[in-house]
């Protein structure tokens, strides 16, 4: 049976084929039974609200790369797949959605808004998954998990209480990010610092006696409202003498004191500034050193509220306007300024935090930082690649603070906790006693018998932070707290692969969870990969309408060609990339050159394939083992080798950029450019039979290594030729074939060099033919001098090649050249001379003419261009671009007219 390759790749069919052969055949399900050493990856959980973008296609297609190596060289290997339920971003889009039918949440009631919610992930919430598919990624699709499915809030049940009970959870009133937007508590994490054009505000606060004012600066006149101090710093002259004496507060009349505080930067503002315990982090800090009272002056939803006067139920913007206006007409504002600074924003809402005192769950993080600090201090646990992270990441789990994580949301997590609200009438407040528990009959049992029969429970509305069930991710997907045969043959998992961004968000509250519940840190490595850029550098984003669609590169060039141009354009780890995109016409030559490689390959194996006579590399033997190598053959296997090390080296070390690289270069170079034009020869009819045997054997064995060394990186249009060629039945597919292991008795870096010197001096007489004009059909006479005794051998040994390649019919070699060799065009190659005599090859005097005209029309052409560049009024009229065209054009034609001059004094 005769087998190949269609005449044309066609990525759409072959990538859909394989994708849909993979799951079908659950190809990548994993048997923790089947023993063998365990290679686990969790995938980063994506937002069930999302769609694939170019983060996620660069971050899925590096960690298929490591899972599909992994994979090849025999670990038992799990990918395990899922999505995160996305807390703030679902209840977004549902509420958006009442609001265009001109309803609330509250409308529906929380029981009919879940159902909606659920309803909305099962019609939307697998279009990521959906997409993630068309990536290729080889992961266990029988254990895709979701944060809120049953599993998985069982685990989050059981870290809760017992974290509850264990001292380490805690209810209270404490300083938090509210978004009064999605009017919600957000974590430090979730808030973005932008940096704004903004002002600065000077106030006069009169002194209570009488007997003068302070300054005070502010980029937030409103708050003042909230004032309970004034503080300056103990060491500064100025103030020392008012410290402990009061101020009245504009608009309030309220007697507030002045403080000292090492807090106050003197050289900020005037050096006194306004203190505002209930409405600013560092306020609120001094507010407790120095006892003073938290007076809240906000509603949930960014209005004012009774505490701030005649200013209540003014938006906390509009109320800024108004502050600064009755301050102006009672005389006490001083100035103005323009002033750019940060102001910390909602990631979610997009609006600007408003610190807010409120009652909220916490964690305390100190007992579980240190374990992950311990961890990484004594056993350096994890290993971050690049290792420049590692100091990134312990310096976040020192400044950590406690972690507030309830959300004032519907969707998601609802926190364990069920409020006696019989002992506050009906009402939950923020003395209410509450149990916490697992299910309601429990919190029944606990709540009778601490308050009697009667007692009535509520349970807290509000939800947990995302992060708090995605921080169990790693080992609440493998079956925890239950003790499962995947958890105990998976978990510690291998590698994590993410982004540098989120260090603090994830990576950090996975190791403290892990820790505590396991005992154990989640993975092995953290190997952290950088962002993709656009085309212009800059970072991708939403708001600058920058993003390139993962999904459109695909349907215009395939997978295979987009993976591999991310992962090639990776130049060291954690490297940011940067895609080419031209938005006009929606391309990417970087993409582009990667669907040419496709091509190439394709086009490669389409030729051997017609070359093995319907044989299998299986069939035909492997060429190590015959007689019937020479000597380009041998260099073919040497350099495969070469690779075969290469690229083990670079993806055992996370050099997936340098491995792709190494594989384009052999690929491209060695295999398709050089050894199947070395080898034409030797597969025609009348070839001599064990030479024709010798390089069909090493076509396909080369070929067949090729094809799994690039599979981690192109899976489809691998697996498709490996089918093809080996005429592998459905039974078995490349991606679980062995990878490639490199075979030292057959590297030879002598003969790989003398190989160079051969190319080389091929490469210069094709351009001495080419600078000649002689046509490709008329065979020429090379001279090659050297006097070189070892570079002659290898010339002479390869002699063969250079004819055949080159269409040289009298090959010389020679240590000394003749005085009379006649007209003769010269180059060299190492120390190698490289002569081709020209009498009767060559028209010598059509060949001058031809180049005089030629030299004639570029001079022309510089004369022209340097006139326009001369012309100042054009230098002046005409676009930058235009001028550094016409120069560009100058130069070119310049140096053009120095080749040909040089070419002419050949003739």
């Amino acid at each position: 049976m005769t087998a190949n390759l269609p005449p044309q790749y066609d990525p759409q069919a072959t990538e859909a084929k394989w994708q849909k052969y993979w799951e079908d055949n659950q190809t990548f399900k994993a048997d923790p039974e089947a023993g063998g050493e365990p290679y686990c990856v969790v995938i980063p959980p994506p937002n069930v609200t999302g769609s694939l973008h170019m983060g996620h296609a660069f971050e899925e297609t590096l960690i298929d790369v490591l899972v599909r190596y992994h994979r090849m060289t025999g670990r038992n290997t799990l990918w395990l797949p899922g999505t995160d339920h996305a807390s703030i971003a679902v209840q977004t889009i549902l509420e958006k959605q009442l609001k265009a039918e001109g309803k609330t949440r509250h409308d529906l009631g929380r029981e009919k808004f879940l159902e909606r919610a659920w309803e909305w992930k099962a019609e939307s919430g697998n279009t990521i998954t959906n997409q993630l598919r068309s990536l290729g990624v080889s992961v266990d699709w029988s254990r895709e998990r979701f944060t809120m499915d049953e599993g998985l809030s069982a685990a989050v049940l059981e870290a809760f209480v017992r974290l509850y009970d264990e001292g380490l959870i805690y209810r209270g009133n404490y300083l938090v990010n509210w978004c009064p937007a999605s009017q919600s508590a957000v974590s430090d994490l979730e808030v973005d610092q932008q940096e704004v054009e903004g002002h600065l505000w000077h106030f006069r606060y009169p002194l209570t006696d009488g007997s003068g004012y302070l300054e005070v600066a502010t980029t937030r006149p409103e708050t003042m409202l909230g004032d309970t101090g004034v503080a300056v710093n103990p060491q500064d002259d100025r103030y020392k003498h008012l410290i402990g004496k009061t101020v009245t507060l504009p608009i309030v009349n309220r007697e507030i004191p002045i403080i000292a505080d090492e807090f106050v930067d003197p050289t900020f503002g005037t050096g006194c500034v306004k203190v505002t315990p209930a409405h600013d982090p560092n306020d609120f800090e001094m507010g407790k050193r120095h006892n003073l009272p938290f007076i809240n002056i906000m509603n949930k939803d960014g209005t004012l509220n009774e505490n701030a006067g005649e200013f209540q139920g003014q938006d906390r913007f509009v109320a800024r306007k108004n502050v600064v206006q009755r301050l102006e007409n009672d005389g006490v504002l001083v100035k103005i300024e323009d002033y750019k600074h940060t102001v910390p924003y909602s990631e979610r809402g997009k609006v600007p935090v408003e610190p807010l005192i409120s009652t909220q769950w916490f964690v305390k993080i100190e007992p579980l930082s240190q374990r992950a600090l311990q961890a990484l201090d004594q056993s350096n646990s994890p290993v971050f690649v690049p290792d420049r992270w590692t100091k990134v990441y312990r310096d976040w789990l020192v400044k950590l603070k406690d972690w507030c994580i309830s959300r004032q949301l519907w969707w998601g997590h609802q926190i364990p906790a069920w409020y006696a609200v019989s002992e506050t009438q009906g009402e939950i407040t923020d003395t209410t006693p509450f149990v916490v528990a697992k299910t309601e009959a429990e919190a029944k049992e606990k709540a009778t018998a601490k308050f009697g029969n009667d007692v009535e429970l509520t349970r807290d509305p509000d939800v947990l932070d995302t992060w708090f069930s995605s921080g169990l991710w790693p080992f609440s997907t493998l079956g925890w707290p239950d003790e499962t045969k995947d958890l105990e043959f998976y978990y510690p998992t291998t590698t994590l692969v993410t982004g540098f961004d989120i260090i603090f968000f994830w990576v950090a509250r996975m190791t403290m969870m892990a820790g505590h519940f396991t005992e154990k840190m989640p993975f092995d490595t953290v190997y952290i990969h950088g962002l993709v850029l656009d085309e212009n550098g800059q970072k991708m984003s939403k708001s600058k309408n920058n993003g390139i669609d993962p999904l459109l590169l695909i349907g215009k060039y395939g997978t295979d060609a987009l993976r591999y141009t991310l992962v090639k354009e990776v130049v060291g780890a954690g490297q940011n990339i940067r895609m080419e995109y031209d938005r006009k016409t929606d391309e990417s030559k970087s993409v582009e050159a990667s669907r040419n490689f496709t091509n190439k390959l394709w086009n490669a194996a389409r030729f051997v394939m017609m070359n093995l006579e319907g044989q299998t590399p299986q069939q035909l033997g492997s060429p190590s083992g015959g007689g019937g190598l020479e000597l380009c053959d041998r260099w073919i296997l040497s350099r495969y080798y070469q690779v075969v090390q290469q690229s083990r080296n670079c993806l055992e070390n996370y050099g997936l950029g340098e491995a792709a690289k190494g594989l384009y270069e052999f690929i491209w170079g060695d295999f398709c450019d050089w050894y199947i034009e070395l080898v034409k020869s030797r597969l025609q009819q009348d070839a001599e039979p064990n030479s024709k045997k010798g390089a069909q054997q090493t076509f396909a064995f080369v070929l067949e290594g090729i094809l799994k060394l690039l599979h981690p990186f192109m899976p489809h249009i691998t697996e498709e030729i490996w089918h093809t060629l080996t005429q592998t039945g459905d039974d078995q597919c490349l991606a679980l074939q062995a990878y490639p292991e490199a075979n030292a008795s057959l590297i030879d870096s002598d003969l790989e060099q003398q190989f160079e010197l051969l190319f080389g001096t091929i490469r210069t007489i094709r351009n001495l033919r080419a600078d000649s004009d002689i046509k490709p059909s008329v065979k020429v006479t090379a001279i090659l001098q050297s006097e070189n005794e070892k570079e002659r051998q290898i010339i002479s040994d390869g002699g063969v090649y250079i004819q055949d390649l080159a269409k040289v019919e009298n090959l010389t070699v020679t240590a000394s050249l003749d005085t009379d060799l006649g007209q003769t065009i010269t180059g060299v190659v190492g120390t190698v001379q490289v002569l081709i005599p020209l009498a009767g090859v060559v028209d010598l005097a059509a060949l001058r003419a031809k180049l005089e005209k030629k030299l004639s029309k570029v001079e022309a052409e510089i004369k022209h261009t340097a006139a326009r560049l001369s012309n100042q009024k054009f230098v002046d009229k005409a676009t930058p671009d235009v001028v550094q065209g016409a120069r560009d054009a100058l130069a070119e034609a310049e140096k053009q007219a120095e080749i040909l001059r040089d070419r002419l004094k050949l003739f």
